[in-house]
């Protein structure tokens, strides 16, 4: 007897498992795309809202600007000593009415390489058309920013392609919202007239003792148990500008700044004037450029000078050929030469 094996009943298919796994991470996925998006869109309602806080100075008041599409841009950075919103604190700093420029400096910016800093000394001489020879800080008071950018471009033969004006109250209220700047000083410093008093060795600068270094006319240190003057004079004062605006830049770029950033950023809209080819779009590209930046690419020098007298006023003026060395580096990008 032939005995058929009945082919046993196939188990019945497995439930197909739960993607609940998969739906999370679609899930996480499509959360992380929307708060990307969302933060493009803050970061461009902050950049656009910080550029409508910036005072700006009318295209008919700045004729002399010369207009650049893209690649290297020139900015002169102009810091006045105006004595207007003076907090009662920094009564040490006197008074007057109307603003000289305390800091004249060249900014030339290469996208993706670095960016050099020329000072030009406020005591430069200079001859102005239809006024008598003077001092090259004396033509902000004459004729305004637009005379200043002008003498700056004769002077150097740096084409200007933005202007950005800086005074008292707002450096101190910039440093301020960086939480302060370091400086590293070699010897004790002070100056009784501009409220400079610090030890040797990294101070942590506010606002108005980061003013006091930078303004400081009679610096002394003491490196050796007395005090004795800085001869350099407006030299020195150049370095010293030099030296906190660097501070101030690592400041920004370190990571313990970044809940700064966006008091930072606020705070430098708020306290400049700038020509109204600033625009957003350029900001941006600035921002991109500034986080590229290291001590490294960023190179520093005044312009060669000499002591001058000449009808009883003291000036200084080029040192020639070093001068024209500095400007044909500073104008083509290359380095500065040592």
């Amino acid at each position: 007897m032939v005995t058929t094996e009945i082919p046993a009943r196939p188990e019945p298919p497995a439930p197909a498992p739960k993607r609940t796994g998969r739906k999370w991470a679609l899930r996480i996925v499509l959360a992380v795309l929307i708060l990307a998006v969302l933060a493009v869109f803050a970061a461009i309602a902050f950049v656009w809202w910080t550029d409508s806080k910036i005072e700006r100075i009318p295209s008919t008041e700045l004729t002399s600007l010369q207009a650049v599409d893209g690649g290297p841009r020139n900015f002169l950075i102009v810091g006045t000593d105006s004595r207007e919103n003076l907090p009662d604190d920094f009564e040490k700093f006197g008074s007057f009415s109307g603003s000289r420029t305390d800091v004249i400096m060249l900014v030339h910016f290469v996208p993706g390489e670095g960016a050099q800093l020329l000072s030009i000394p406020r005591d430069l001489k200079v001859d102005f058309d239809g006024a008598p020879t003077n001092r090259i800080n004396a033509a902000y008071v004459i004729g305004g920013p637009d005379l200043l950018v002008e003498t700056v471009q004769d002077v150097t033969g740096v084409p200007v392609n933005h202007y950005i004006e800086i005074d008292f109250v707002g450096f101190a209220a910039l440093v301020d919202s960086l939480g302060g700047v370091e400086i590293d000083f070699e010897c004790a410093a002070r100056d009784a007239k501009s409220g400079l008093a610090v030890e040797a060795g990294p101070q942590l600068l506010d606002g108005e003792m980061a003013i006091a270094y930078v303004r400081s006319r009679s610096y002394q240190e003491n490196c050796d148990g007395s005090w004795d003057t800085d001869g350099s004079g407006d030299i020195g004062r150049t370095g010293r500008q030099q030296a906190l605006l660097l501070a101030v830049f690592d400041q920004a770029a370190s990571p313990s700044s970044a809940f700064n950033m966006p008091s930072f950023a606020t705070t430098f809209a708020e306290q400049i004037r700038a020509d109204e080819g600033l625009s957003a779009g350029v900001i941006v590209d600035l921002g991109r450029s500034a986080l590229s930046l290291n001590r490294s690419t960023i190179y520093t020098t005044t312009l060669p000078v000499k002591n001058h007298s000449e009808g009883g006023r003291s000036y200084v003026i080029m040192v020639q050929p070093d001068a024209d060395d500095v400007l044909t580096a500073f104008i083509n990008g290359d380095p500065f030469p040592s």
